[in-house]
């Protein structure tokens, strides 16, 4: 056979059931060898948006998702969703074709060097020479992105490669367990939290995605321990739990840092590096137990006073096992703190300002989308708004990115999240900045008769560094741009568009798009003053619960 039917019965063996990209000439033989095969080849209007989809899968999914372009053009394209995947933590497997090895004709025409390239970005970065390799470095390809951390992976494919003759087959996908946690470090942790008066756990990234929910909600229930999360560990427990203290949207100076700063131990499960801290470390204020899969990163603001190294969920278990509830905990403190934070957060909640306040906006969005519907975010002052006063009642059913932070991720998630997931409701919330970038994938999303809700925030400019620019006592400059007529555009790919000229709008606007077919944009103009009054001035100026 050809090296590219080898390749593609390889993914075919790994479970894969989609791969998105836009190939070139390099890609042909693959693409052929892609034809009759069971997976699906989605193709999107931009390699950055393939690689937006196939991380989205990683991430929902623990399997890593599968993403293709050409040489060149086509990989540079990749690098941000490379970067993207291997900084949020999502597992993916990128494959690029190039020019023949052996026989080039077209002198360097389109060539970078790839590999050298994607190197800081991936986990795993290989050229294949010989097509006899390709089941050994397919199997290590996906070994390696899904394992913890996850992250990318890239292969490039040249095409004479692709083309040779080889015979083998592909290997055995096999699942090894996990290393799970010395005995005497769960000891020794244990007895830090029963001797503790104030503990306090934070769900961090790293317990989203390996399924921890189960242990960790069973550890919650035995202590009554309250807890919070970063933004990428939202949706572990449930926020509606009368021990949830939300989420550390900001790094400092919310009433949630309030129980943070009183509190005397942090267990922190799943903390991941590249998430902002939402506290800082000082000697002698607090100690602070890292559970993770593995070993902390120290460095002037973490550095943990005690580790419980491996698998997460089994470490919960085996402390869930020992741990008995103490007479001498106090949360009252806590419970003061939630009561003040829930208070502040139905502020404006209902408000009838037109532009919407993004209170409300996230607001009526809540009431509509059921438990596990899905909302998607795209990066932007709005993210911080919903990372704050959007409660997550499920795992993975708010995605955000608080690690490379990218805009134009929000649509094509949203577009992977329907795939993986047909059954639930889809939104993706986007900036109309962050939208600009991906509004072609609106005739992807078509194409593929998608059920799925796009909501695009119109400021007519880049919010979050306005409020910066702002913040700083800089003058305007620089920030603001014109819009299309969105739902003109929304029309024109085949979709159908609304606008909200009313703040009722979209609570029914909402309610209609998500029980009908088809893809549905809808326009809502926003008003950020809020960021000023809330993040600016309220939160600087608070006074913490006594």
């Amino acid at each position: 056979m050809k090296a590219s039917d080898l390749f593609v019965r390889a993914l075919e063996q790994e479970g894969i059931k989609y791969i998105f990209g836009v190939p070139g000439e390099e890609n042909l033989d693959f693409l052929e060898s892609l034809r009759p095969s069971t997976i699906q080849f989605v193709l999107t209007r931009h390699e950055q948006a393939a690689g937006f989809m196939a991380a989205t899968i990683g991430r929902l999914t623990g399997k890593a998702g599968v993403c293709l372009s050409t040489l060149g053009p086509g990989a540079t394209n990749l690098l941000t969703s490379a970067a993207y995947a291997q900084l949020g933590g999502m597992p993916m497997v990128m494959i690029t074709g190039q020019k023949a090895l052996k026989h080039r004709r077209q002198g360097h025409f389109q060539m970078v060097d790839t590999i050298e390239m994607f190197d800081p970005v991936t986990k795993l970065n290989k050229q294949i020479i010989d097509g006899n390799d390709i089941p050994a470095l397919v199997r290590d390809a996906f070994r390696v992105a899904e394992e913890e951390r996850p992250g990318a992976v890239h292969l490039e494919l040249p095409e004479d490669v692709a083309h040779e003759e080889v015979e083998g087959a592909p290997l055995l996908v096999t699942n090894p367990r996990r290393p799970i946690a010395e005995e005497k470090a769960v000891r020794i942790a244990v007895a830090m939290i029963e001797a503790a008066k104030h503990p306090l756990i934070l769900i961090g990234a790293g317990a989203n995605r390996k399924r921890t929910s189960k242990m960790l909600s069973a550890f919650v229930e035995k202590t009554g321990i309250p807890f919070f999360s970063t933004q990428m560990g939202k949706g572990v427990l449930d926020e509606r739990h009368p021990r949830a203290l939300g989420t550390a949207a900001l790094s400092a100076n919310d009433y949630l840092h309030c129980a943070v700063e009183h509190a005397d131990l942090i267990i922190n499960v799943g903390h991941d590096v590249v998430e902002k801290p939402p506290f800082i470390m000082t000697q002698g204020q607090q100690k602070v137990i890292h559970i993770n899969f593995s070993s902390a990163h120290v460095d002037a603001i973490y550095f943990p006073h005690h580790e419980v190294i491996g698998d997460i969920a089994n470490a919960l278990w085996h402390m869930g096992e020992r741990i008995q509830k103490q007479p001498h905990w106090d949360f009252s403190y806590d419970e003061r703190v939630r009561e003040e934070l829930r208070v502040h957060m139905e502020e404006r909640a209902h408000d009838d300002h037109v532009p919407m306040l993004p209170q409300r906006i996230i607001n009526d969005l809540r009431a509509v989308v059921p438990e596990d519907g899905i909302v998607t975010l795209d990066n932007g002052m709005y993210k911080l708004w919903f990372a704050r006063n959007y409660p997550c009642f499920l795992p993975n059913t708010l995605l955000l990115d608080n690690a490379l932070a990218t805009m134009g991720a929000g649509l094509p998630a949203a577009i992977a999240a329907t795939l993986v997931a047909p059954e639930k409701k889809v939104v993706a919330v986007c900036g109309d900045g962050g939208f600009m970038m991906s509004a072609a994938e609106l005739e992807t999303a078509v194409r593929l008769k998608l059920d799925l809700t796009v909501i695009i925030l119109n400021d007519r400019g880049l919010g979050m560094i306005a409020w910066k620019q702002q913040a700083e006592g800089l003058a305007p400059f620089g920030l603001t741009f014109g819009n299309p007529d969105f739902v003109a555009l929304a029309q024109s790919f085949g979709a159908t568009g609304h606008r909200v000229r009313e703040a009722r709008d979209l609570h029914a606007m909402l309610t209609a798009c998500l029980q009908e077919q088809g893809v549905h944009v809808i326009e809502v103009p926003i008003d950020y003053s809020e960021n000023d009054r809330v993040f600016t001035k309220e939160l600087q100026a608070k006074i913490c619960p006594r």
